[in-house]
């Protein structure tokens, strides 16, 4: 019985890859697309760039490409879905990357990046205890930018911190607005004038791209705190570099850039932008889950079995 083939486009440790190890033949992809022949998967993350000429060179016979990582911007799903090919991804890191949207909320209102460094140059004293001054975080008004999985779970947190929740999105959520108090903006310029802090977590689209820009900061309040840990592109780094350079804004807190894993020099510069290096779903247990799922839809795919996250087809 010939084994299913699987092409990976970087080693990675997936255990329950291995355990199947006998039944499937797994190839490394290091440019020679002769290595797809007669692959059925493909397996990729978020790093890797599955465009439109890729998936032209890829042979008729790969049938799912498995991404590893929630977002699948990095995969042109129209050619994909033209091809015959389906995409599926891991949308299994809401919780995690709710805590440490929650961390940079923190960290950026009571502005811990300045705080820290002055106490790590030796310039703390008794005598001056708060050299930089950050603001309140519980009971503002947070405005969540992308209500699926991770914006609902940063609302879950939001209410022990009494905050008052407001979300703009695509579409309604009615369902989700009654369990979490939270009220729909149908209007982003809306939202930005009315929330204390903003918390960007939807998916990076051709609509969404530099969603936080030039103009649309300038409707944020002057004091207001940013933060992202959806995709780098959804805010145009040098107009940020720019309003926060004159005032605008308190601070800022970023996870994910948007030409990573090059970072705007000007972030580096100011005290009251909270820096990670894309850690969102950084922890032991989400990178199991994560690669548990993306071997589920692999193995669902070889035994003809339906996938369990499934993008949608474009």
């Amino acid at each position: 019985m010939t084994r299913p083939v699987l092409v990976m486009m970087r080693p990675l440790p997936l255990p329950l890859l291995r355990a199947n190890g006998e039944e499937i033949e797994v190839r490394q992809f290091q440019g020679d697309f002769s290595l797809f022949e007669g692959a059925t998967v493909l397996c990729s993350t978020v790093l890797d760039v599955i465009d439109a000429d890729f998936i032209a060179a890829i042979p008729d016979s790969v049938e799912l490409i498995a991404n590893i990582g929630t977002g699948y911007d990095n995969i042109d799903v129209v050619a994909a879905t033209e091809k015959g090919i389906k995409v599926t991804n891991t949308p299994v890191v809401a919780e995690d990357t709710a805590d440490l949207t929650f961390l940079l909320i923190l960290a950026s209102a009571r502005q811990l990046t300045a705080n820290q460094n002055v106490l790590r140059a030796g310039r703390w004293t008794t005598a001056q205890p708060a050299t930089h001054m950050g603001k309140t975080a519980h009971g503002t008004t947070l405005g969540i930018i992308g209500f699926g999985q991770i914006g609902q779970a940063v609302a879950r947190r939001a209410k022990g911190f009494n905050m008052n929740v407001i979300y703009h999105g695509p579409s309604r959520k009615p369902a989700a607005e009654k369990l979490l108090d939270a009220t729909y903006f149908e209007t982003l310029e809306e939202l930005l004038a009315t929330a204390d802090i903003v918390s960007l977590n939807c998916a990076l689209t051709a609509q969404t791209r530099h969603i936080i820009n030039a103009e649309t900061l300038i409707a944020m309040k002057s004091d207001a705190v940013l933060v992202n840990t959806g995709r780098g592109a959804l805010i145009d780094e040098a107009a940020l570099v720019a309003a926060m350079k004159a005032g605008h804004l308190s601070a800022a807190g970023l996870d994910v850039f948007e030409y990573e894993p090059d970072i705007h020099p000007g972030l580096l510069e100011l005290n009251n932008v909270t820096l990670a290096p894309h850690i969102g779903a950084a922890t032991a247990q989400c990178h199991e889950a994560i690669g548990a799922c993306a071997i589920e839809n692999i193995l669902a795919q070889f035994e003809g079995r339906e996938l369990i996250s499934c993008v949608d087809p474009q």
